[in-house]
């Protein structure tokens, strides 16, 4: 033999354990891959279903209780995504919403639906019950979302006033949100009224921050338009028609002596920041969580309205 027909041979020997290794590895690579479609086929299937989901007013199968695969917060609420959303911003607490929603109570009898009305609706997110409140964060635009709301997050467990008790059902469409004004800035001197401050009789003391417009005062009937916000002397907002993004309009006389008499030494356009002791507001001692002590409100006069 030949030296060449031994390396020839050779050769032959060495490809044709490669070109077994190889369809050895070929097989083994599509069973695997088989094996990984045949895990994600119902994967995907979950994923078609989310994207086509629509909102209806039909009783959720799951309605006696949260599935299994339902996520849930340290607070008891459970939720699980029907339709995924777009983008990643989610509103925050104070943030408005528009939604539209259909809630059931665990034995499937529907009490609300915007669905249902045809018609969606808009709340700041801070004035529902704790469970919207916490679950519509979680959410993105165009998210669709069931959510399990416990009654100690919802209405409470006794039925009062004709609202449903217990657990409550929720399917909930985020269509939009839009972002709450920024809280103003603590004023520098919260804590206590500067040297410059007028002062009157009753202890109200006052700075001008802005200068108003022409020179017709509210009087104490008047029904008067303003921006607020208001401090404790420790710096926490406590209210404000600023965050919320609206005005107010009220009688003079219909809200706590310190405004009564405040509000009067402006002229439109104005504004004014007030140190209110006690006494002229909700009191050191106040009922029904109304702030204590000496209040610090920036008012802006908009309209005077009658």
């Amino acid at each position: 033999m030949r030296f060449y027909e031994v390396d020839r041979i050779i050769f032959c020997g060495i490809l044709s354990l490669a070109l077994g290794h190889l369809m050895k590895n070929t097989l083994i690579s599509c069973l695997s891959l088989g094996l990984l479609m045949a895990h994600m086929e119902p994967l995907r299937a979950e994923e078609e279903k989310k994207q086509a989901f629509t909102m209806t007013t039909d009783t959720p199968a799951d309605v006696k209780a949260a599935p299994a695969d339902a996520e849930k917060t340290a607070s008891g609420l459970a939720s699980k995504v029907l339709k995924k959303g777009t983008g990643a911003k989610k509103p925050a607490a104070a943030d408005t919403v528009t939604v539209h929603y259909s809630g059931w109570t665990t034995d499937g009898a529907m009490f609300d639906s915007s669905v249902k009305r045809g018609e969606p609706t808009s709340f700041p997110l801070n004035r529902v019950i704790k469970g919207w409140t916490e679950g519509l964060q979680l959410m993105t635009e165009g998210e669709i979302r069931r959510f399990w709301i416990p009654g100690n997050l919802a209405y409470g467990e006794e039925s009062v006033g004709g609202r449903p008790a217990g657990t409550l059902v929720f399917d909930v469409e985020l269509i939009s949100f839009k972002e709450a004004p920024k809280p103003p800035d603590v004023p520098a001197d919260v804590k206590a009224a500067p040297e410059d401050a007028i002062k009157t009789a009753s202890g109200l003391a006052s700075k001008v921050l802005t200068k108003g417009k022409g020179e017709v005062h509210p009087t104490a009937t008047s029904t008067v338009k303003v921006h607020y916000s208001g401090w404790t002397t420790d710096g926490k907002l406590f209210d404000s028609s600023v965050v919320r993004g609206e005005s107010i309009s009220f009688p003079l006389n219909q809200v706590i002596a310190g405004w009564t008499e405040g509000v009067q030494l402006m002229v439109v356009g104005e504004k004014r920041r007030f140190w209110i002791p006690g006494k002229l507001a909700y009191g050191d001692v106040p009922q029904g969580g109304a702030p204590a002590g000496t209040l610090v409100f920036d008012v802006e006069l908009l309209g005077i309205e009658k």
